[in-house]
């Protein structure tokens, strides 16, 4: 059984870390938005800067890039970059995500397709990554940051580490100018941001919650911590804040709030999941007196959306459901 602080650990795995850093690049700087989270109203500008295609980018954390030739065999150790790759009209040419075998993306049969790279997304065996002939690799960079040395000289390889959704659409322009997939790429963040305006509009005063995990040792997703989470509190009350790797909330506090609608992420620890997450929180006799739970406003969504996703196409797919669920 997971420990409470194995599961935070994983989570931050696949919801990456915080970063504050304003986006910019060769052609990659995303509209700042600049309202303070948790305001009401609308925040989120629709309008999108064009992107200039380029043969060298400097991300948001300073992480330069360069590739010879537009790329376009690319392995992918992070779902984000299948998301960016998908709203770019493009297929990675191996994974270790299954992301794409959701109907929004590619749908399971073509997904299937797709090489898996060995090692799954913690220990990604760097041959295996080489014999794809990548013109360019992207991973996560607190996880796969130790391949680099393996990969230079051979490819081009981009460590990532998005914190909070402009910093997706940073990384989603940085790719289209790279690939030279520029009208794709302005499509992209425009559809995104006009959903998540609409959203704002629409604001809610219900109380949410996410919560994630594998049984009883669950953990609260939280705005600077999850990319998910940091879009919640601009469609409803989300009164949730980071207390670290080693501190989360007890049923006890989340009872405290009066949590309207929650949203619960099973995670799987190299396997399939062993039933969900909510089933397990069941079987505590707190669960029960919380009013998303007396009144049936508990889902379990898709964790590879949900919690790996990070994309704009994954945050958009956030979007529907949310505010869906928070009507």
């Amino acid at each position: 059984m997971p420990s409470r602080k194995l599961i935070a650990h994983v989570r931050r795995w696949t919801a990456a870390a915080v970063l504050g850093t304003l986006l910019t690049g060769c052609g990659a700087t995303a509209t700042e938005d600049t309202a303070a989270s948790g305001q009401e109203g609308p925040r989120t500008t629709t309008s999108v800067r064009p992107i200039t295609a380029a043969r060298r980018i400097t991300d948001a954390r300073g992480v330069t890039v360069a590739t010879e030739r537009p790329p376009r065999r690319i392995v992918c150790l992070v779902a984000l970059c299948d998301d960016m790759l998908t709203e770019l009209g493009m297929t990675p040419a191996a994974t270790n995500s299954r992301l794409l075998a959701h109907p929004k993306f590619l749908g399971r049969a073509r997904a299937d397709r797709i090489p898996a790279i060995p090692g799954g997304f913690l220990a990604p065996e760097a041959e295996a990554i080489l014999a794809q002939k990548p013109d360019l690799v992207i991973g996560l960079a607190d996880t796969h940051g130790k391949l680099a040395p393996a990969l230079q000289g051979a490819t081009a390889f981009w460590p990532v580490q998005p914190g909070s959704w402009q910093d997706s659409v940073g990384y989603l322009r940085d790719l289209a100018a790279l690939t030279g997939r520029t009208r794709q790429g302005e499509a992209a963040e425009r559809a995104f941001r006009t959903k998540l305006a609409r959203a704002e509009r629409a604001r809610s005063d219900k109380t949410a919650l996410i919560v994630f995990g594998s049984d009883e040792n669950f953990g609260v997703a939280t705005p600077g911590d999850d990319v998910t989470a940091g879009l919640l509190p601009r469609l409803t009350d989300y009164p949730w804040s980071s207390r670290g790797v080693d501190g989360t909330y007890s049923l006890e506090e989340i009872l405290a709030r009066d949590v309207d609608v929650l949203f619960v992420e099973t995670l799987s620890f190299g396997g399939p999941a062993s039933g969900k997450l909510s089933d397990k929180l069941a079987k505590n006799p707190l669960w029960s007196r919380i009013p998303a739970v007396r009144e049936g406003r508990v889902h379990e969504v898709d964790a590879e959306v949900w919690a790996k996703g990070r994309g704009t196409r994954s945050l958009s797919l956030v979007l529907d459901e949310a505010t869906a669920a928070l009507a």
